[in-house]
C-alpha cells in the first residue's frame, strides 16, 4: 500500500477516493505526477460508462454582471447529489464563468476554474468522485446593455441556485418601483405559465404543426362530418395559440385580464418585452 501521506496529498491534488488514489500511486511508483494522470484516464473511462444513464435532477442558477445575465441547468441523476457541496460549488463556479463567455459552450468546457484546470476536466472529475452522470445543460445569456433585466427562482436548493428559474428581458426607460414590480411579477407569471414566445408569431411553426396533427388525432374519433372537424380544429388550435403566448396569456396576478392588457395599463413608454428564458430541472 502507497505511504499514507502521498496518499492525503493525492486525494487534495485530484478529489478522488481513498481507495483510487492508493491504487494509482501504486500503479505509478508512488509518483504523483504519473498518478494524477493515471487518475484522470481512469476517471474518463469511469465517466463515460456514466454517461449512458439519465440525468434528470440537478440545479438552475443564475448569474449577472452589468453586460448581460445568463441561466444555467447543470443535471445529475439524483436529488441528494443536487444537494451536495461539492456539486453545489461547482455549479456557482461554472455559472460565472458561462455567464463571462456569454453561454459558448466551447468557450466554457475550455475555461479555466480556480484550481487552474479546465472545466471539461473539472466535470470529469467530479463525475468520477461523485459516481453519478453530470451534464451541462441549457443555456441563455440575455444582454442588458439596452435594457432591463429581471429574474425569478422557484424551489430554491441554496443561495442563487433553484429547481425552476427565469429570466426577461424588458425594453424601458422606466426607473420606477412600478416597473421593478412588473418586471418580478412577469418573471413569475412566466415561470407559472410556460408561454412558449412572446406573441403568436413567434411559436415555432414545428410546433404548431406537432400540436395540429395532436388534435386531427383527437377529432378522427368522434364521428363528425369534416366539416365540423375544421372548425373544432381551426378553434383548438387557436387556443393553443393564445395560451401559449405570453402576451396573450391570462395574468396570473388577475386572471381576468392578459399580459398585454398588463402592459398598457402600466402606461410606460416605449414598454417592450424582448425576450425570456425559462428553464426547469427534468423538463
Amino acid at each position: 500500500m502507497a505511504d499514507i501521506e502521498k496518499i492525503k496529498k493525492l486525494r487534495s491534488l485530484s478529489g478522488a477516493g481513498f481507495k483510487d488514489c492508493s491504487s494509482a500511486l501504486d500503479d505509478s511508483n508512488e509518483d504523483i505526477e504519473k498518478a494524477i494522470e493515471i487518475l484522470r484516464v481512469r476517471g474518463i473511462s469511469k465517466a463515460s460508462k456514466k454517461m449512458s444513464r439519465s440525468a434528470n435532477e440537478g440545479l438552475i442558477s443564475i448569474s449577472e454582471n452589468t453586460q448581460q445575465s445568463t441561466i444555467l441547468e447543470i443535471n445529475c441523476e439524483t436529488d441528494f447529489v443536487a444537494k451536495n457541496n461539492d456539486f453545489i460549488n461547482f455549479v456557482k463556479e461554472l455559472s460565472d464563468i458561462n455567464n463571462e463567455v456569454k453561454s459558448d459552450r466551447e468557450k466554457l468546457l475550455s475555461s479555466n476554474m480556480k484550481n487552474n484546470k479546465n472545466v471539461r476536466d473539472n466535470l470529469l472529475a467530479l463525475i468520477t468522485k461523485i459516481g453519478e452522470k453530470i451534464t451541462i445543460g441549457r443555456s441563455k445569456t440575455l444582454n442588458s446593455s439596452n435594457s432591463k433585466i429581471f429574474k425569478y427562482h422557484h424551489t430554491v436548493v441554496k443561495d442563487n441556485l433553484s429547481k425552476l428559474g427565469v429570466l426577461v428581458s424588458i425594453d424601458t426607460n422606466e426607473e420606477s418601483e412600478k416597473l421593478k414590480i412588473f418586471g418580478k411579477q412577469l418573471s413569475m407569471h412566466i415561470a407559472a405559465s410556460n408561454p412558449l414566445s412572446i406573441d403568436v408569431e413567434g411559436i415555432d411553426q414545428e410546433v404548431l404543426k406537432k400540436e395540429e396533427e395532436l388534435i386531427a388525432e383527437e377529432l378522427k374519433i368522434s364521428g363528425k362530418s369534416d366539416d365540423i372537424i375544421k372548425k373544432i380544429s381551426l378553434g383548438k388550435i387557436n387556443k393553443f395559440k393564445e395560451e401559449s403566448s405570453l402576451l396573450n396569456q391570462q395574468w396570473v396576478m388577475e386572471p381576468k385580464k392578459k399580459v398585454k392588457d398588463i402592459l398598457k395599463e402600466l402606461n410606460i413608454e416605449k414598454l417592450n418585452i424582448l425576450e425570456f428564458s425559462r428553464i426547469k430541472i427534468g423538463e
